[in-house]
């Protein structure tokens, strides 16, 4: 049977279930790393890192390889699973409150950014208001990093409660490798400290298993938002040291990790870009993150409601890789968080719903971290149709429609310099093109993902018919959809250099 009507026959099944009658609305799990690469999963094809849990689910479910975050940084996409929307329908399409917050630009920069918003605006319908709708009780637990002030938090967002998540982008106040940070006390407001030595990862893990036990009868929404991967890194020592043993080898005396051999990196210090996954540390907060997440799916089999689970995996963008110490490597993939290449914004996701969800498959639908929303609104309840400024689409019907597969037009607006090495711009993918679009000096890069992943064939001055329908398609969706487009910096320095 052709592989694509194989994958029709399975997903229609969906709405066959969804047809019938249920006694017991189906519980939703998301788990939402932050910084997490596409190529951080052994499933994903890393040989360093250890995932067996993740790698386990995505055996019993479904792995998209072509998943995107909205974003190359994460409160743009934090916003987009929340809403449904793309970035520039929320507002928020810097991580907050940005790089330019002062509204200055570096000597260096040619353009100054975007303001971005500075919270995800309470007149959004929230994806946890949105399943309250259907009677489902909203838990949080971890990162946030949409709303500077309290009023913004998710509790005020539609989540019952809320453990760990307020304006911040990762933990605070670290002392050292064992105290403040990722090891109590936190120093979070919505997270009270723990005796010595606890890990912030377990703790909030602690949290999501108390909740399931609490409310197994269901319906529930639980977001289990990580702070992990994100700096500052810290682990548990054990773990470090399982990794440094296993590191050793792999580079050669002398060798380094690290290259710094192009023109944009000459501005930052600590610009350089890896090549290889060998961090112990970063290595053990994978391996950590990944046992948590098995012990939460192991609650939900001990309780026996895992089988009527819809889970969600997923990243708020990819991994950090070329700069603030360049932890991993997205490879293949081009660059990493704060760029719109694929590293930037491919992301892992897996999804999990027995009987719903086809298993050990490997899809190349592409999706994106918007397409949450809607997904988990029809799961909540099968009566819900998009609103008409809902971007994302359920899941379960594309998968079920195989012109999907070619026919959908992907975007991004990103007007920002990323701390990360990235410059403003936007770009389109469809079908196999990829069209990005530099607001510097309006140039445009064209590639192929199907034969060049790793972005390394320039080809809009050979495919110019393709290059300017897709430049026409990117520029008439920012001009719709108001695009805040970054001006000129009047204080450009060209030669500065630090």
């Amino acid at each position: 049977m052709n592989k694509r009507l194989l994958i029709f026959c399975l997903f229609l099944g969906y709405g066959v279930v969804q047809a019938q009658s249920h006694s017991k609305k189906p519980n939703v799990l998301i788990i939402f790393a932050d910084d997490l690469g596409w190529a951080d999963l052994s499933c994903y094809g890393s040989t360093f890192y250890e995932t067996p849990n993740l790698d386990g689910l995505a055996l019993r479910g479904t792995k998209f390889t072509q998943a995107y975050a909205t974003a190359p940084v994460c409160s743009p996409t934090r916003a987009s699973l929340m809403t449904g929307k793309l970035p520039v329908k929320t507002g928020v399409t810097d991580w907050i409150p940005g790089r330019h917050e002062n509204g200055k630009a570096r000597l260096y920069e040619k353009m100054l950014g975007s303001a971005t918003a500075y919270q995800l605006g309470l007149q959004e319908n929230s994806l946890a208001e949105q399943v309250q709708k259907s009677g489902y009780k909203t838990f949080f637990a971890g990162k946030w990093h949409l709303g500077d002030e309290e009023q913004y938090w998710p509790e005020f967002q539609g989540f019952n409660q809320n453990i760990g998540g307020w304006s911040k982008g990762g933990p605070t106040g670290r002392k050292n490798d064992s105290t403040g940070g990722y090891f109590t006390p936190y120093q979070n407001p919505r997270l009270p400290d723990g005796p010595p030595g606890e890990y912030l990862t377990d703790r909030l893990a602690d949290e999501c298993i108390r909740f399931i036990e609490k409310n197994k009868h269901g319906p529930f929404l639980l977001m289990y938002s990580l702070y992990a991967v994100h700096n500052p890194l810290q682990a548990p020592a054990a773990l470090v040291k399982k990794y440094e043993e296993k590191r050793k080898g792999i580079l050669q005396p002398g060798q380094s990790p690290f290259v710094k051999d192009e023109e944009w990196m000459k501005y930052e210090n600590g610009w350089k870009r890896r090549t290889i996954q060998e961090n112990p540390v970063y290595a053990a907060m994978v391996e950590n993150m990944d046992t948590n997440i098995g012990r939460i799916l192991a609650t939900l089999k001990k309780e026996g409601i895992d089988d009527n689970t819809l889970i969600i995996f997923t990243s708020d963008n990819g991994g950090l890789s070329t700069a603030e110490g360049s932890p991993t490597v997205n490879g293949p993939l081009r660059a990493g968080k704060g760029w719109l290449y694929e590293g930037g914004i491919r992301v892992p996701f897996i999804m999990y719903w027995k009987g719903k969800v086809v298993e050990n498959f490997s899809s190349g639908l592409p999706v994106t971290v918007a397409d949450i929303f809607p997904t988990i609104a029809k799961v909540a309840d099968g009566k819900y149709r998009n609103d008409p400024w809902v971007d994302g689409n359920d899941i379960f019907q594309l998968l079920s429609d195989t012109s999907g597969y070619n026919s959908r037009s992907l975007y991004w607006h990103y007007p920002h310099y990323s701390n990360q090495g990235g410059k403003p711009g936007a770009a389109i993918r469809e079908g196999n093109w990829k069209l990005i679009y530099n607001y510097e000096d309006e140039s445009v890069e064209l590639y192929d993902l199907m034969n060049d992943v790793s972005e390394q064939k320039e080809l809009s001055a050979v495919n110019k018919e393709t290059t300017a329908m897709l430049k026409t398609k990117l520029l008439k969706w920012l001009r719709d959809s108001q695009a805040t487009i970054p001006v000129k910096n009047t204080g450009y320095e060209p030669n500065d250099t630090k």
